[in-house]
């Protein structure tokens, strides 16, 4: 039996205002968990899918009853979170170009998100030719940026960043990001030029809103892009104590934090542009590559989304002479090319007349971004009319003391404004010497000799780390660097 003692009495004084604190403590913390929180992907001014099955997610307490109004949905959706505090639920979308509103409610929350429209979502990812903002990189500019900037107001037009984070695991929310905007000239500059260009000409071209993703690191390599279950089957993993500042060359890094968090976000497609840093690497990316394609594919589970691709632009890379695959770039360009075929529903820009040759970071971005966007309007919006390939090596035979070449996707011919040139051709020495080159035969092939070569064996087409293409169709899209053989070794004629 309690006794109320004048000493009990003096305790209790001593207590109770600490007990009280404790206690509002243990409330506030209970309320902060039972608040729905969304993940940085959904939000006001964010573009949904149209026309598709799309995900709202989040986190709360266990067993927390939601319930979601939307304003284009008869009916408001009712769920309840999960034992591990984790909800989502399905919502089909439509062609409205109307700003939509989502109001979610618990019994914690009440919070609405405005501003939202229904359009098309593309994923922009790479490194720095992709991450590169149209305010370019210090000395490094991209044309015409003054002249975008200055026109990219667009309420159609909505911009994300994924921030540049790199993680040991993978996270279910991005730590560092700037929010759905509207495309202005405060937040365009500093936006990839690459994504910022496709986006505005196809929401021009489409009518309907346009939702870019951005998710680059320059520098970085294709191993972070790609998930632990999917490179473990190529490489020992081991970055427990790897330096995440230099995340962008740690295997895993950049989809644990840059990719991971976005999934289950309904998208169109994909834009990809890397290959620099593993371009020593032919062989490897030709299986990575596809490998981080299948695996985003299942991962997202709204099947083989579009992913279009730019093969890296020409550039010296500190000499032209070396004709092997550690010092030459042309073997990864001749990796790439070959993912098409690895790839389901894939294209790929060819880049051989628009590099740069002292820098790596060529001006041009928006000739890139509309040769991507020319596949997307041809392969993914059935716009049969807009040629979106140019011409691709596929046979050869020896004739009149050369080697005739011909060539796909030119159903109207080739062209070369100002003469074939790039071409070298070898006899069963292996020793490749400058060629001539003509365009034959109503321009659907291109015939190719050297007087030093009286056996000719093989040929090679701008097999060079930089060169100005010369060869392109009639739309003026470039071939690809490519060579007839498959020598492990082979050699250049001395000047």
């Amino acid at each position: 039996m309690n006794t109320c003692t004048p000493q009990n009495i003096e305790s209790m004084k001593r207590v109770t205002p600490i007990s009280v604190v404790v206690i509002f403590f243990l409330l506030s913390v209970k309320l902060l968990f039972a608040e729905v929180k969304l993940p940085a992907i959904l939000s006001s001014n964010m573009v949904l899918q149209r026309n598709a099955t799309v995900t709202l997610w989040g986190w709360s307490d266990a067993r927390e009853k939601i319930t979601i109004t939307a304003s284009w949905l008869d009916k408001s959706v009712k769920i309840q979170e999960d034992s591990s505090g984790h909800w989502s639920t399905k919502v089909k979308t439509t062609n409205s170009k109307d700003a939509q509103t989502i109001e979610i409610k618990s019994y914690h929350s009440d919070f609405t998100l405005t501003n939202v429209l229904f359009g098309e979502v593309w994923l922009c990812s790479g490194q720095s030719n992709m991450q590169m903002p149209i305010i370019g990189f210090g000395d490094q500019p991209v044309y015409g940026s003054v002249n975008a900037i200055a026109k990219s107001g667009n309420p159609n037009l909505r911009l994300f960043t994924v921030g540049r984070v790199g993680t040991r695991s993978p996270i279910d929310d991005i730590e560092k990001f700037t929010a759905w905007e509207q495309s202005s000239p405060e937040n365009v500059k500093d936006f990839s030029a690459i994504a910022y260009f496709f986006g505005k000409q196809l929401q021009e071209i489409l009518n309907v809103p346009v939702g870019i993703i951005h998710s680059s690191w320059a520098g970085s390599s294709v191993e972070p892009w790609i998930s632990k279950e999917v490179l473990s089957g190529y490489q020992e993993i081991n970055i427990e104590k790897v330096n995440l500042q230099s995340a962008n060359h740690v295997q895993t890094a950049l989809f644990n934090a840059m990719i991971n968090p976005l999934i289950p976000y309904t998208i169109r497609g994909v834009l990809w542009y890397q290959g620099e840093s593993n371009r020593n690497q032919s062989e490897e990316y030709k299986k990575l590559f596809p490998a981080m394609v299948k695996d985003r594919r299942t991962r997202w589970g709204i099947g083989d989304f579009p992913f279009y691709y730019v093969q890296i632009a020409p550039y010296l890379y500190g000499g032209n002479d070396a004709f092997h695959e550690v010092s030459n770039s042309s073997f990864i360009l001749e990796a790439q090319l070959q993912c098409l075929d690895l790839i389901p529903n894939s294209g790929m820009v060819v880049t051989m007349d628009i590099g740069d040759e002292y820098s790596i970071h060529p001006p041009k971005k928006k000739e890139v971004a509309e040769r991507l966007l020319y596949n997307a309007l041809n392969k993914t919006y059935g716009i049969n009319a807009i040629d979106c390939l140019g011409p691709e090596y596929i046979s050869h035979e020896v004739k009149e003391d050369g080697i005739l070449l011909k060539f796909d996707n030119a159903e109207n011919g080739l062209c070369a404004y100002d003469g074939v040139k790039g071409f070298e051709i070898a006899g069963e020495d292996k020793i490749f010497y400058p060629a001539e080159a003509h365009i034959k035969f109503r321009a659907e092939v291109v015939l190719v000799k050297s007087n030093k070569v009286s056996k000719p064996v093989a040929v090679r087409y701008a097999w060079r780390n930089y060169i100005t293409g010369t060869l392109f169709d009639t739309s003026m899209l470039p071939a690809s660097s490519f060579r007839t053989d498959d020598w492990d070794f082979a050699t250049r004629a001395e000047k």
